[in-house]
């Protein structure tokens, strides 16, 4: 997962920011109350795709699935690998019965962006992201 993590971040121009290592991945998400839901793809017993998610909350619609990141290995890209992975994130949000599931993209990502549209989601435009680093 943290070679995927990392892919994702050289691809975004941002390796510096990757702070989180195996062990908080460990800890969060695989623990007694974990922080996120995650599936992986596998090709001959290597990682090569991931989802992540977690549930947030919506004033609006109440629970909604965020999907932090959908990554896939450069080298297995078009294989059908995140089109999997998205649907057994869209699968699971449906069986928790939550309104609504989110995410970002890039806007300079556009076969993310294309792919996405494919499921008829609606990419806003408009929202600027906001955070604060603790």
């Amino acid at each position: 997962m943290m070679q995927l993590i990392q892919e994702l971040a050289h691809f975004e121009k941002a390796p510096q920011e990757v702070v989180a290592t195996e062990a908080t991945l460990l800890s969060s998400g695989f623990s007694e109350n974990p922080h996120f839901v995650s599936w992986v793809a596998l090709q001959d017993d290597v990682v090569v795709g991931l989802a992540l998610c977690y549930v947030r909350y919506s004033t609006w619609k109440g629970p909604v699935l965020y999907l932090e990141d959908l990554i896939v290995t450069e080298a297995q890209r078009g294989k059908g690998i995140g089109k999997a992975l998205f649907e057994m994130c869209i699968d699971h949000a449906k069986r928790q019965n939550y309104r609504r599931m989110v995410w970002q993209v890039l806007d300079w990502n556009t076969p993310a962006i294309e792919f996405y549209k494919g499921y008829g989601a609606h990419v806003e435009e408009g929202w600027l992201n906001a955070s604060i680093d603790f």
